[in-house]
């Protein structure tokens, strides 16, 4: 991720411009993965 060109001063209009590029992208690991699906409680 680069660095900020400048002190962002219009925090809506900032919001809105990320809001438009329309990508999120999440990295996980395999094993939080895997435990996110393995959730049921031991009996």
């Amino acid at each position: 991720m680069g660095k900020a060109k400048g002190k962002i001063t219009n925090w809506k209009q900032y919001n809105q411009a990320l809001t438009q590029r329309g990508s999120l992208t999440f990295w996980m690991d395999d094993a939080v993965i895997k435990y996110w699906y393995n959730q049921h409680p031991s009996k």
